[in-house]
Order: structure tokens, then sequence, then C-alpha cells
């Protein structure tokens, strides 16, 4: 075949052109193209092979325990089973035998190793099967009750396993590092298929040729999309989001689970994410982790242009909005007749609160399914390699104290601009779990007039809503005006950390105003019980305090401590 090559390149040679050399190379190409063409069929018939041995060592033959009585000897020793295993095992190691037999040899002007032939075959027809295993076995219907989602990631799991173990069992016969193999491929398909995902989200897509996934001999398959997702790990996202929706559900934080706001029954909980974990391995939490983030993103730009749009275009919203003001200052005095003034503002802006809500429990929703997504990786990272974790996170603490010590003394070192560790060392923490979605700068925005009032007006507004109660916290009295306190509280801290922070300092302010103008009404008429709103908004601030892991002070600097103390007490 080498010798095919001298009869299009001998007038050029004997022309001694200069363009011998790039014409040798494309016809080189061309042929070594062909050859991998042509010896694919060993891959595949070892793939075929594969097949079988995995059907046999999944269905068929049973682990051996360690102790095992002498008369049940029989029984695992499945004779019949494991010949059919050796059969198809030497009928492997036969195909792959003769190609590394082979010497390196030139094709033209490219030098061709057999054996990094045969690995680029077996690369790429793992790369076929795999791709269409998930693809297939990642299809959900919207419609099934309860979700398919668990089962079908159970047999997504045991079919992945079963490519793992006997890619494992044949990597000596073959001559490979199936270990290595695995882990790249694998990375590489979940990780194309993310990035094509993200796609949707950006205005300057990613095309096949341009990404760092995609390759010429181990091409990874594209497939037809079957509803609004592009691929595999977009359909997985939106079944979760969709199982989990904050309008149906009820997230219970003590216990990591949530439950249908109508049956009480559970929907799901934190075992959903080790599931993926096993399935899609480290790669796909951390792929299921970057597209909920394009996901907020989107979700906080829809909502300031409608912020912008509407609220802040409205005339009655706006005087509604300039009256309060007037009312509240100064934010550190009483509201008079506190009640009357609440009540009428929240009641003249009732109507724009309904897309507000949704987007903020959106996005709340999301944050918790990337906290989750966030411990799974740590609990997985410190249970497999735990000095991996340890050497991360004290890097990334020493890193921290180094860049506050440059902010108090700016004569003390820096990393600089064109320095890649901060942003390097940022992946391998997200890959490990070792960070905090909530306090993440997910956009960049613009000062905002009133931005503090209409979050304080829109919190009062949803508290009546709610109902506290000692076993589950924060609760929604009805299943038809659904609103679940979790995601609400993370929304709303979410979107002011887009913000600069004197925003959440007045907003803060307010809560603690209103807190203790009601208190104040409430001991002038001698009413003993502390109203339901109060109870809300306090467990808001408490619970505001709890999630970005500030101080206590921050909240008992515009609520007497003594309140925090009595209000559990009285409930």
């Amino acid at each position: 075949m080498a010798s095919a090559l001298d009869l299009p390149l001998l007038r050029i040679n004997q022309a001694n052109s200069a363009d011998l050399l790039s014409v040798s190379q494309f016809y080189s190409g061309e042929l070594v193209s062909y050859v991998r063409k042509v010896l694919q069929i060993i891959p595949e018939s070892m793939f075929t092979s594969l097949a079988k041995i995995i059907k046999l060592q999944i269905h068929d033959i049973m682990e051996v325990p360690t102790r095992l009585d002498k008369d049940k000897l029989k029984d695992y020793s499945q004779l019949g089973a494991r010949y059919e295993v050796a059969k198809f095992t030497h009928d492997i190691s036969i195909f792959t035998e003769g190609i590394l037999m082979m010497k390196t040899t030139l094709v033209g002007i490219i030098k061709v190793d057999p054996k990094q032939l045969l690995e680029d075959g077996i690369r790429k027809e793992l790369v076929k099967r795999v791709a269409y295993a998930l693809h297939k076995g990642l299809i959900f219907n919207p419609k099934s009750k309860p979700s398919e989602l668990m089962p079908k990631l159970k047999d997504m799991a045991a079919t992945m396993d079963g490519f793992y173990r006997s890619f494992e069992y044949i990597q000596d016969y073959v001559s490979i590092y199936g270990l290595k193999i695995w882990q790249e491929e694998v990375s590489r398909i979940i990780n194309y298929n993310v990035e094509q995902e993200c796609n949707s989200f950006l205005r300057t897509k990613i095309q096949d040729w341009q990404s760092v996934h995609q390759s010429t001999h181990i091409p990874i398959p594209k497939f037809p999309s079957v509803d609004e997702s592009a691929t595999f790990i977009g359909r997985l996202c939106r079944e979760i989001l969709r199982i989990t929706d904050p309008k149906i559900t009820c997230y219970i934080d003590q216990m990591n689970t949530w439950y249908d706001l109508k049956s009480h029954q559970e929907v799901t909980n934190n075992r959903l994410f080790s599931e993926i974990q096993n399935t899609l391995g480290t790669f796909g939490l951390n792929g299921l982790d970057r597209l909920l983030c394009f996901m907020i993103v989107k979700e906080l730009q829809n909502f300031l242009t409608m912020l912008q749009k509407t609220i802040l275009r409205d005339k009655a919203v706006l005087d509604v909005l300039k009256a309060m003001l007037g009312a509240v200052n100064p934010i550190q005095g009483i509201v008079a007749n506190a009640s009357k003034v609440y009540a009428s503002a929240v009641a003249k802006t009732q109507k724009i609160w309904g897309p507000y809500l949704e987007t903020i429990m959106k996005v709340g929703q999301m944050q918790i399914l990337r906290q989750q997504i966030a411990n799974e990786l740590n609990f997985s990272c410190k249970f497999d390699s735990k000095h991996l974790a340890a050497a991360l996170e004290n890097l990334n603490k020493s890193l921290l104290a180094d860049i506050e010590a440059h902010y108090q003394d700016p004569s003390l070192p820096y990393p600089k601009d064109d320095n890649i560790l901060l942003y390097e060392i940022t992946a391998s923490l997200e890959a490990a779990g070792i960070h905090n979605p909530l306090n993440k700068i997910y956009i960049t925005t613009k000062r905002l007039p009133y931005f503090p009032i209409i979050n304080f007006l829109f919190v009062i507004a949803q508290l009546p809503k709610l109902q506290y109660s000692k076993n589950q916290g924060m609760t929604c009295k009805k299943a038809a005006d659904p609103v679940d306190w979790p995601p609400l509280v993370l929304g709303l801290l979410t979107l002011l950390k887009q913000f600069h922070s004197r925003y959440t300092q007045q907003f803060l302010a307010l809560i603690g105003q209103f807190i203790r103008s009601v208190m104040e009404q409430c001991t002038s008429q001698k009413i003993p019980d502390m109203p339901s709103d109060v109870v809300g908004a306090l467990m808001f601030l408490e619970d505001y305090v709890k999630y970005t892991k500030l101080s206590r002070r921050v909240a008992e600097a515009h609520v007497p401590s003594f309140i925090f103390d009595e209000f559990r007490t009285v409930l």
C-alpha cells in the first residue's frame, strides 16, 4: 500500500517541485485513513465478542464469595458459562495478536504504529457504543407517574458497569491501559455533550471543529434531539428540575428530601446524586453542575429584563414604592401604624409578584441542586482520594489568606493578570466539590432604583402564604398557592449576591424594621401572640444568616437579640 503512493508523486518528484511535501502529506493522510477504516473491523469484532462477555458476566456468572462451603463449589464453578467467556476472550486475543505482531511502518511520509492504530480503533468503538447507550438509556417520559428517573439511572449504571468491567477484563489480553482509556473517553463523551447542551445558552456557538473534546480519528457521534434538550445531559437535568419543581414539591432541608405537596409522598432525595455518580461518574455530576450554572445565568438575565421593563416602568407601582420609602425613613426608627402601612403596600403591588416569585423559586431550586452536587462530589473525593481533597483544601485556604493579606497590605504579593493559577484551581475545586454555589457571582449588574424595597415588599407579600411548624419549619399553607421556603430564601439570597453589598444591608435593615414595628404595635395593643408574619420574617433572617454563613450579629444589628431568643420558645 505504501508503494501505491509512488505513482501520483512521480512527476512532482522529477520536477523537483516544492509541492512534493504537501501532496505527499495529503495522499499519505488519505491512505492512513483508509487503513484505519479497513482495520476498524477488528475493534468492531472485538466489541461484538465483548458484548457477549458482558452479558455472561452480568447475567450468568455468579460472584464467588470470599468464604465458600465446599459442597457449594460445584454451583459456583459454572463451567459452561466460564468456558464461553474463555472462548470469547481467546477470540479477542487472536484478533489483536495479528496487529500487535506488525512493525511500525511508513505510509508515504506518515509513520504508522499498528499498536496505536489498534488503540485508536478500540477507543473509537468504545466511544460509539457508550455514546449510543447514554443517548438511548436517558430518554424520559414526562407524563409517567412516578418519574422514570431513578429506574433508568439504575439500568444505565448497570450498563456502564458492564462496559467498565469487561473492558477491565480484556485489557491484559489486548495489551492496553483499560482504566486510562475508559476514563479519558467517557470524560470526553460527557464533556462534549455538556458543551453541546450549553451552546443553546451562548450567542457564539462552539462548533464541532472548534471543540477541544471532538477528534477526527475518534469522533463522538451526534444524535438527533428527542425533545427541547440537545443531548442526554440536558434531558437528565430537565427531568431533575421537573420532578423537584417548587410548584409541586416541598423541600425539607434537614432531610435533603423533596416531598409531593398534595400527596406528601417522597419524590426524591440526595441518593439521586449518588446514583448519577454511579452512572456518569464525577464528569457527569460536574457537567450537570455547569449546565445548572448556565440556566441560573439565563434566569437572572431574564429576571432583570422583566424587572426593568415591567415593574420599574409601572407608574402605580413606582408611586407605592416612593410612598413606602417615605414611610420607612429613617430605617433605624419604628414605622407608625405599621400593620396598615405594610398591608396597604402589599395589596397595591400584589399583581406584580407572580413572575417574580417564579424566577426566584427557579433560581433557588437550582442552587439547592448545585449544593447537593457539591456535597456528593466532596464526599466521593474525600472517600476515593483523601490526599487530593486535603491538598486542594489547604492550597485554597493558603491562597485566600494571601489574597486577604494583600488587600490589607498592598505591598504583599498577589497573582498577576496573566497567572492562570486561580483559574486552574477553581476548576479543580469545583470538580472536588470544595466550593459554595451561594457565593458565586453569575451576572454583572448595574445600579437599580428601589431594589432593596422591592425585594422587601416581595418577601412580606409571600409571608401570609406560609406557616411555621416545629417539625418542618416554614411550609406552604395551601397546595393551590405553592411557595417553597428553601428555594425562596436561596433564590433571593442569590439575587442579592449579584448586586453591591449595601443593597443587602438595606434589605436586611427593612426586614428588621418590619419586625420591630409590628412587635411594637402588638405590645402597645397588648396582643399576647407573636403575629405569624413576624415569625416568618424572623425565620427568614435566621435562614439568611445560616445559608450565607454570616455571623448572627449581622441579623442582631437590626433585630434585638432577645426577640430572636424569645420567638422559638413562644412557638
